[in-house]
């Protein structure tokens, strides 16, 4: 298969949406951007479509897909009810990161929603997005467009990267402005759980729809339990070489990676540091890549995903990374990072 890429960096081609949308209405598959990350789309209301989606990424079939819709009267023909404060949340906050997981419709495939009664629900934030979603037929489903465990695509070349000749298309949106999956709130419990923590945390929720608690028990790659988020589930984010977080100190944590990256390099293997803009000055040993001032936030959730396809193009053998605590987004961050990593962390 030939995959064709549609340059749409200067903004929406009606031309080339109009493409789009008719592969999607034929049980193709189209990647596009969004506002976090890019995603891959297909037909979400079209069993044999959704299940081409886990056929390109290898992606486990008991993983959930999240329907993206582009309008509010769309959530009527795939959902059974909204409860009053998923109405709030979604007037805040969508289009947006934000994904509500509810009781699902019948026209919604089990294909789309892993096998659950219940289907993730989302409205980007993004005009490429949207105008696709339109043209596709109402409802796409579309998880991160990498094959499955990667570091998510966060420009149209990492997409390439992982699913040219597997795809019929790649929508070129340019560099994504968040860079992390969105949030997941669910619906269906007795109270409003967070399901992924994202750019919108559970504060910035809280103060929309009252309390709303962290999910503390996140399923473990050995539960029998269905994940009913995407993420939740099996290992994420992952490079190829081993990545270990390093926590404690400010100073003894750059003091331990260059003195672990010291003894890779002593041993002949290349070691990756990734580390925060502020800590340039105090390594002397390993690769080092800056993800981001720790005073911006977004600026390392943006070049997270980048920066770990970096050191796979690298073919270095061992990543040592700084922690990111930071104020808003931290959270998010370090979820990310620490399923990329298998939660291997070392503790100064």
């Amino acid at each position: 298969m030939k995959t064709v890429i549609e340059d749409m960096r200067a903004g929406v081609r009606e031309d080339g949406i109009r493409r789009a949308g008719e592969i999607i209405k034929k049980g193709g598959l189209v990647a596009f951007p969004t506002e976090t990350v890019y995603g891959l789309g297909a037909n979400a209301l079209d069993p044999e479509a959704s299940g081409k989606i886990y056929a390109a990424k290898g992606r486990p079939s008991d993983n959930p897909l999240i329907v993206h819709i582009a309008d509010w009267e769309a959530l009527e023909g795939i959902v059974k009810e909204v409860p009053e404060a998923a109405r709030k949340l979604g007037e805040a906050f969508w289009p947006g990161p934000l994904t509500m997981i509810f009781r699902r419709k019948e026209t919604v495939p089990l294909t789309t929603t892993g096998g659950l009664e219940t289907v993730a629900v989302r409205m980007p934030d993004h005009d490429i997005a949207l105008a696709l979603i339109r043209a596709g037929g109402g409802y796409i489903a579309a998880p991160s467009a990498n094959t499955s465990g990667r570091p998510s695509p966060t420009r149209a070349s990492h997409v390439q990267e992982d699913m040219d000749g597997i795809i019929d298309m790649i929508i070129d949106g340019g560099d994504v402005g968040i860079g992390l999956e969105s949030t997941i709130v669910d619906f269906t419990e007795d109270s409003p759980v967070i399901l992924r923590p994202g750019y919108l945390n559970q504060e910035m929720i809280a103060q929309v729809i009252g309390e709303v608690r962290m999910d503390q028990a996140l399923i473990d790659e050995h539960s029998p339990r269905p994940p009913k988020a995407p993420g939740m589930k099996y290992r994420h984010y992952a490079p190829k070489a081993q990545l270990y977080i390093v926590e404690g100190e400010e100073e003894a944590v750059r003091r331990k990676i260059d003195d672990l990256a010291s003894q890779e390099e002593s041993r002949g293997r290349k070691a990756g540091i990734l580390a925060a803009e502020e800590s340039v000055p105090f390594y002397r040993h390993g690769i080092l890549k800056v993800i981001g001032s720790r005073e911006d936030e977004l600026s390392i959730s943006r070049h997270l995903f980048a920066i770990l396809r970096e050191f796979d193009a690298m073919e270095v053998q061992v990543i040592y990374s700084e922690a990111f605590y930071t104020p808003r987004m931290g959270q998010a961050i370090m979820n990310r990072l620490l399923k990329a990593a298998g939660h291997q962390i070392i503790k100064t």
